[in-house]
Formats: C-alpha cells, structure tokens, sequence
C-alpha cells in the first residue's frame, strides 16, 4: 500500500485528489494539509510515500517546501498555473498535474510513479545440472562456455568441468540469453568471459572456439552487451 498525502490549499481540489486516490486500490490517503507548515509537521509523524503538493500556496511554496526536507518522499506536483511545471525537474519529481486533474490524468501519473518504485525482477543466477547422477548447481557467472558432443554437454567453468545429460538446444534456451551466446552449433559461451573476438574464432582465456558458418553474422557488440 502506497501511503499518500495531499497538500493543498483549496478544497476543491483537496477534494478532487482525494476521490481519485480512493479509485486506485494500490493508494491510501493518510491525510490532508492546507499548508506547508501543517505537512512538515505531519510528515515527521507518519510514513508518507508520495505526497500530491501544490505549488501556489501561502507562506511557503510547495517547491520551497520540498526542497527543505532532507529525505522527502516521492512527489507529484498540482498547479494551475502550466508555467510553473518546468520547475518541477528541479527536485526529481514524478509527474505534475494541471488543474482541473481528471481521472485519467491521475491514474498516467501514479503509473509512472508504480513503475519508478517497482524493483525490477532479478534472474536466478545459477542453475542445476545432473552430473553423474546428481544434480550440481552452477552459478553462471563461473561458467566459461559449454561443448556439445552427441547429447552431452561439457560445462567448462572456472572450478573444473561438467559433464550433463542434454542437448545444446535445451542448454541454449535453459540459460539466460543476455548472459550466454551460441557461436557454433556445438559451443555456448558466457558473453562476459569472452576476452577476444576474431572474424573466425573467439578466446576464453586460453581456448580458443570456432565461430561457426551459420554464426559468421555475429557482431562485436554481441560479446560485450
């Protein structure tokens, strides 16, 4: 749940933002300010994730306020006025909405907030392998490159070699692709270990592997995404 605060001024549009919070289930509306004054002291007492802040306001402008804080949540600038939303680059905010918000124009800002928080999802980064009847597991990032002869699969990693079960068209789509390329028909190699590329041949350390026929296309780039 994403815990919000509006700071504003008028309470039309106090409630305007309101209602629209209460359409977007991910949103709770803690509380409501009609100052910077009042919204520096609420945010000391409570958790706020994102705060709806107008810019015009007495006493003190909602773009002096976000700025006087030394860890302030996420905003999302209000204004009537378009002009000021140029300033609102200054402090790293989410979005800016003009008066009159409608709804639609809310719910663009909140996914652009929901997708600027989401942590992306992270990759395993090993994999099991059955190797003389038991499964090992393999972080990636040790692996230099796999050799297929007939249905086996040689792993050559940085701590010994492998040898598992399975074709190299069940490795290639078992492995993550950013990470490993085929350069042969009979050779997978981990694109990070590749240390130099030739028109006919790469180099893991002191091996050297064909590029194969059906292969020749690749570019230098592939190696060093």
């Amino acid at each position: 749940m994403i815990n919000c605060l509006i700071v504003e001024d008028e309470p039309l549009a106090q409630q305007v933002i309101s209602d629209h919070i209460d359409k977007i289930p991910e949103l709770s509306l803690l509380g409501i300010c009609g100052n910077a004054v009042e919204a520096y002291e609420f945010i000391h007492r409570n958790t706020v994730d994102l705060i709806f802040l107008d810019i015009q306001m007495p006493v003190l402008t909602g773009m002096d306020f976000i700025k006087s804080l030394k860890d302030p949540p996420a905003v999302i600038f209000t204004t009537a006025f378009i002009e000021y939303a140029a300033s609102s680059y200054e402090v790293a905010a989410i979005d800016y909405l003009v008066k009159p918000v409608t709804f639609d124009r809310f719910k663009t800002s909140i996914q652009k907030f929901l997708k600027m928080n989401t942590p992306p999802k992270h990759e395993k980064e090993y994999t099991f392998f059955k190797v003389n009847g038991n499964f090992v597991k393999l972080i990636h990032g040790d692996i230099l490159y796999a050799q297929s002869i007939k249905d086996y699969i040689i792993l050559h990693t940085l701590n010994g070699n492998y040898i598992t079960h399975m074709t190299m068209k069940n490795l290639d789509e078992l492995l993550p692709s950013d990470k490993f390329l085929r350069i042969h028909r009979s050779f997978l190699v981990n694109r990070a270990k590749v240390t130099s590329v030739g028109k006919k041949e790469i180099q893991i350390g002191e091996d050297k592997l064909p590029i194969g026929k059906n292969y020749k296309d690749l570019q230098f780039e592939q190696f060093t995404r």
